[in-house]
C-alpha cells in the first residue's frame, strides 16, 4: 500500500530581517507582562471563590457542609487578589501613559524626516533602552521622553538650570540629566565601534504638555517640550553629511536587528 502520509517540510518566517522597534514598544511589553502575572492572581482568586461557592451549594443541599472552613481559605486569596489588582491598576495607569508620552512624540519625529532626519525607535541596550533616536544633518541625538502628570489647578512648571530639573519646585525621584547623558554615551560609543567615527551625540529629554523655563543659556543637555525641537534643531549647524547620516543609521539599525534577534 501507498503511504499517505506527508513527509514534514521544516518552515520559517519568509522575512528576511525581523521589523524595528515601534515608539514605545519596551513600555507596551511591560504592560503585557503586568496582564500575564494579573491573570494568575485571578486564576487564584478564582479558583478559591469556587470552592467556597461549592460548599454553600453542599450546605443547602443538605451534604456534609464546610462553608466557613473554605470561605475562610478564599479570604486571604481575596486579599491579594485586592491588593495586587490596585498596584496593578495603578502601574498600568502609569505605563499607558508613558506608553502614549511615547508613541505622540514618535509620530511628530517622523516629521523631522522631510528636513533629511532618520528615526529609530526603542532601541534597546542590557537593562535600559532609549526611546527614540534621531540622527540628521545637525548631528545624532538620543531623546528620553518623560510623560508626567500634571496637577488640575496650580502651576505646572519645569524648571532646568543646566545641571538640574525640577518639576514644580520638586526633583523627580529619578535623574533624568544622568539618565540622559548614560544614553547618549552608550550611543556614542556604539556609533564609534560599528563605523569607526567619533560622532558627537546630544541627549535631549521632552517634557510633553508642560512648559520648561530654561535658566541657562549654555547646557549640554535639552530639556524641552516636544514643540520646541524643530525649533533648536535649526539653530545647530551641518556636521553630518548624507553619507554619515546613511553610515550611522545603518550601523544602529544592524544594531537593532540583531539586539531583536538574541545576539
Amino acid at each position: 500500500m501507498l503511504s499517505l502520509k506527508k513527509k514534514t517540510v521544516e518552515k520559517r518566517s519568509p522575512l528576511k530581517v525581523p521589523p524595528l522597534r515601534l515608539p514605545g514598544q519596551s513600555v507596551q511589553e511591560e504592560i503585557d507582562k503586568i496582564f500575564e502575572k494579573f491573570t494568575d492572581v485571578a486564576l487564584y482568586v478564582g479558583m478559591m471563590t469556587f470552592l467556597a461557592v461549592l460548599e454553600w451549594m453542599r450546605y443547602f443541599h443538605n451534604s456534609p457542609p464546610q462553608p466557613v472552613l473554605y470561605s475562610l481559605i478564599a479570604v486571604p486569596f481575596w486579599i491579594y487578589g485586592i491588593w495586587r489588582g490596585v498596584g496593578f491598576k495603578r502601574k498600568l495607569r502609569n505605563l499607558k501613559q508613558a506608553r502614549d508620552g511615547e508613541r505622540s512624540v514618535g509620530q511628530s519625529l517622523e516629521r523631522l524626516r522631510e528636513k533629511g532626519y532618520r528615526v529609530l525607535h526603542d532601541m534597546v541596550g542590557k537593562g535600559f533602552n532609549v526611546d527614540h533616536l534621531l540622527i540628521g544633518p545637525t548631528g545624532v541625538y538620543t531623546v528620553e521622553t518623560k510623560t508626567i502628570s500634571k496637577p488640575s489647578r496650580g502651576s505646572c512648571e519645569i524648571t532646568y538650570d543646566g545641571e538640574h530639573v525640577r518639576i514644580n519646585g520638586f526633583q523627580p525621584d529619578r535623574d533624568p540629566i544622568i539618565q540622559a547623558k548614560a544614553q547618549a554615551s552608550w550611543v556614542r560609543g556604539l556609533v564609534h565601534d560599528s563605523t569607526g567615527k567619533s560622532v558627537d551625540v546630544r541627549p535631549i529629554v521632552l517634557y510633553p504638555g508642560w512648559f520648561v523655563k530654561k535658566q541657562c543659556r549654555v547646557v549640554k543637555v535639552w530639556v524641552i517640550n516636544p514643540d520646541q525641537l524643530e525649533s533648536y534643531l535649526k539653530n545647530e549647524q551641518q556636521v553630518l553629511g548624507p553619507s554619515d547620516i546613511h553610515l550611522v543609521e545603518y550601523a544602529m539599525t544592524f544594531h537593532m536587528r540583531n539586539a531583536s534577534n538574541g545576539k
